[in-house]
């Protein structure tokens, strides 16, 4: 067996545990301490991180196996998973007594949020930096001892990844969310916080890359991108899951037929199906293509690049359908707490509005295959 499907087996092994403590992650709007401690024991924080720290160096389509199946069983498990995992890359980039100290105890756990959080300063002084700013939709930082801001340096147009621990700013509760409540994705603001030189970072840049393995040829991003792909997969997998457990007896009110033996339902399911297969194939296919690539020439080109950004905003666009078609498919049932299709279709509406999933993507991709240039990031 890989590590791989070791790592998807521990996942699914987390499940009994997951689903008793649903309703008290949706409650608390984080994830609850025994999950987080298993996590923690299961390495599923280290996937990642370079193999002198004791990480996996997973593959991009091997890390989306393991979020997908976080994710099946609750959307805010696989997001901060994935969240803190990619900060984590930021570990291929520094000395690696730094990346000892920061992730080398089993609590070294590094959450941030985007570069246009809010403004924000970094001032160069004596030895490192004084940082002011505010940020927020931190993932996971319930759970981080070290948190991370990216920063142009005053004066310059030089962007920094700096990295500090928790307790040196001032954590503040915003996130109240329809969907990925237990991502306790809250805000954060630094006050005049001297910030070392050896911790402000040039992340994703291949001139300072530290680390030889592979993975590092890929950007954080782009292991975002397959991670939240995966975790937009789990919950389309789930809701499937979910629709299959309902009484075999259900009836629509009105319809002469239970749910089962309605022709339409037979279509919608089997077309879902369809939908998660052909995506998720795309998914990993193109990310085997571009690791193939990288295997064999050193890096990847702009095409694997868009190929990659196009694979995972198609899975998590597909994901949403699923969900919304088995969600009005289910009945007026669903709208009620105790069953899990109402939780299903906020995570997946939540995912979906997150910068991995937006249609706008499709466009950037549509004008690099058509020769022109593209007007957006991606």
């Amino acid at each position: 067996m890989s590590i791989a499907d070791e790592q998807v087996e521990k996942a699914r092994a987390l499940a009994p545990m997951i689903r008793e403590d649903g309703d008290e992650i949706n409650r608390i709007r984080k994830i609850t301490p025994r999950i987080v401690a298993a996590l923690k024991a299961g390495s599923f924080f280290r996937m990642l991180q370079p193999k002198f720290l004791g990480g996996l160096e997973l593959r991009p389509y091997e890390f989306a196996r393991v979020t997908e199946a976080l994710a099946s069983m609750d959307a805010s498990v696989g997001w901060i998973t994935c969240q803190s995992n990619g900060c984590s890359m930021t570990s291929a980039y520094m000395d690696r007594k730094v990346a000892e100290q920061i992730f080398g105890p089993v609590d070294g756990i590094l959450a941030w949020g985007p570069q246009w959080g809010g403004p924000a300063s970094a001032k160069w002084t004596e030895g490192g930096y004084i940082l002011n700013g505010t940020w927020r939709f931190a993932s996971g930082s319930q759970n981080a001892s070290w948190m991370g801001a990216h920063v142009t340096i005053d004066g310059t147009r030089e962007l920094r990844t700096f990295l500090f621990p928790q307790s040196s700013v001032e954590m503040q509760d915003i996130w109240h969310t329809i969907g990925l409540r237990g991502t306790a994705s809250n805000q954060y603001v630094a006050r005049d916080l001297f910030v070392p030189e050896e911790r402000a970072l040039f992340r994703d840049d291949p001139k300072h890359r530290r680390e030889d393995g592979l993975l590092y040829r890929f950007t954080s991003g782009q292991l975002y991108s397959a991670g939240f792909a995966g975790v937009g997969l789990g919950i389309a997998r789930g809701i499937m899951g979910d629709f299959l457990a309902l009484p075999a007896n259900k009836v629509a009110r009105g319809a002469g037929k239970t749910l089962r033996e309605n022709n339409v339902v037979q279509a919608q399911y089997a077309i879902c199906e369809a939908k998660l297969r052909s995506a998720r194939y795309m998914l990993h296919n193109t990310w085997q293509e571009a690791w193939a690539y990288v295997e064999q020439h050193g890096d990847q080109t702009e095409e694997h690049r868009a190929m990659i950004r196009l694979a995972s905003t198609w899975a998590i666009q597909n994901a949403r359908d699923i969900v919304n078609t088995l969600y009005h498919a289910a009945g007026s049932t669903v709208i009620f707490e105790e069953n899990p299709f109402e939780r299903r279709l906020r995570d997946m509406h939540t995912v979906a509005q997150q910068s991995q999933g937006r249609q706008i993507h499709f466009e950037t991709v549509g004008q690099l295959m058509l020769g022109l240039p593209a007007e957006n990031v991606f």
